[in-house]
């Protein structure tokens, strides 16, 4: 399954760090950024966690939600956040039900062994729940800054 641009966001509920939940129901209302990322406290993944954390404010201003979902679990996710003072929810898909629906559970290769992963993908989902921006093999560097910008572009 390959959600493109205009498609409706798959709902979803998983825990989150702090023994909380995120649920795209109750986000609602507001532009999402639901971003994919392999594996907690890693280099990239830190990078992006990092990137997002500090274009938090500008986020903010404009009324957008950031989720960052992993198949890392809660606890892993508590040490993530705290370590690096991430101001957004960190969720928990161990299953990896949410990642087969929005289509980032891919094969990967790597050294040349293939092996099942979650390709680095960003979803800017809008208000009324539909997917507006899809970015697939997200290269870390000023991607957080692209984001904001489509964001911005929502209005």
């Amino acid at each position: 399954m390959s959600l493109e641009a205009g498609d409706k966001a798959p709902d979803f509920t998983l825990p989150a760090d702090g023994g909380g939940t995120v649920s795209l129901k109750a986000l609602k209302g507001k532009p999402v950024v639901l971003y994919f990322y392999p594996k907690d406290d890693t280099s990239g993944c830190t990078a992006e966690a990092c990137a997002f954390r500090d274009a938090h404010p500008d986020f903010s201003r404009v009324k957008a939600e950031i989720v960052g979902i992993s198949r890392d679990s809660v606890a892993s996710h508590d040490e993530f956040k705290q370590k690096f003072k991430l101001p957004f929810p960190l969720a928990s898909d161990e299953d990896g039900t949410v990642c087969q629906a929005y289509g980032v559970w891919v094969e990967k290769s790597m050294h040349g062994r293939k092996y099942m992963g979650i390709e680095r993908s960003t979803f800017l989902i809008d208000a009324k729940g539909a997917v507006r921006n899809v970015w697939r093999k997200v290269k870390v560097p000023g991607h957080a800054e692209e984001v904001l910008e489509a964001v911005r572009a929502l209005k």
